[in-house]
């Protein structure tokens, strides 16, 4: 059956519908109305600018002060702390000139020099090794692993002692298939700056041989009493932090920032611990009343 009740109802909608539009429409046909609205909407959007930059100028000028609060206290901090001692650096795998600027700017800074740096070749030249350290236990390196391990801690002994053991010629003999760099001197070193960012294509003997090869390294070098730190870059990946807490050593993971840079001084100079900005980190610095140790 029809029902002329739903009918009606119906064309009420419609017509109230069509009512609505032709005011809507002729609301936004009023240019008044429209330009009064979008000149609030600019009002507003540019108080909003403002205050931004109003903002964003005070917190600037915050940082500013700030950074250069800290750029005038770091060389109190770390005045003398390193006085008259030697540093060296070594690189396991590839070198870098910004660490190694920034290394030297730091022992300079607090006193001391930077008086030997290497980089040692990876993957490892095993054969050339061998045939320099030819008529000594060290010529098989290249099938012993073990063997490779006594190499590394004969090396790192020599490297921070300035070759005072009875096998003293031995690293001087390997220096040209081990290092792939050498600046400065052979001296007696007290303290060690490591830098590792071994290469991505090594296979698995050559990798295996690199790790014998750096265990045995900072063996030597713990043996010898030197303290050894390990570094690198905010953005360095894969990190290495890991690495050097495994093996013991300190370690700094914002070289390029001046708390790392204080932090790599403290931990030459004798604090220990695992510095920096990442999450493996323990601290930015090493706590207030933790002594350094003296020259």
């Amino acid at each position: 059956m029809f029902d002329y009740r739903y009918h009606a109802l119906s064309l009420a909608a419609v017509l109230l519908a069509l009512a609505l539009g032709i005011l809507i429409g002729v609301a936004i046909g009023d240019s008044s109305l429209v330009s009064s609205a979008r000149n609030g909407i600019v009002h507003n959007l540019n108080d909003e600018v403002s205050e931004a930059r109003r903002q964003s100028g005070t917190v600037q000028q915050k940082l500013s002060e700030e950074e250069a609060f800290a750029n005038g206290l770091y060389p109190l901090a770390v005045h003398e702390l390193l006085n008259g001692r030697a540093i060296g650096l070594v690189f396991l795998g590839g070198s870098s000139d910004e660490v190694n600027g920034l290394v030297r700017s730091t022992v300079t800074q607090a006193g001391g020099s930077l008086a030997t740096v290497v980089a040692v070749r990876e993957p490892l030249d095993l054969a050339g090794i061998a045939r320099a350290a030819a008529g000594t236990h060290y010529a098989g390196v290249a099938e012993s692993n073990q063997v490779l391990e006594r190499f590394g801690e004969i090396a790192g002994h020599q490297l921070v002692s300035g070759g005072a053991l009875v096998n003293r010629e031995l690293l001087s003999r390997t220096r040209a298939p081990l290092l792939s760099a050498f600046d400065g001197q052979l001296t007696r070193l007290e303290g060690l700056v490591v830098a590792r960012a071994r290469p991505a294509d090594m296979s698995p003997a050559e990798e295996q041989a690199g790790e014998a090869f750096e265990q045995g390294l900072l063996s030597g070098v713990g043996a010898a009493g030197v303290p050894a730190v390990g570094v690198e870059l905010k953005g360095s990946e894969p990190s290495q932090v890991p690495w050097y807490k495994g093996r013991g050593i300190s370690s700094v993971d914002d070289l390029d920032t001046l708390a790392g840079r204080a932090a790599l001084a403290f931990a030459l100079a004798g604090n220990r611990g695992t510095f920096g900005m990442k999450a493996t980190a323990d601290s930015l610095l090493p706590a207030l009343g933790t002594g350094a140790g003296q020259p």
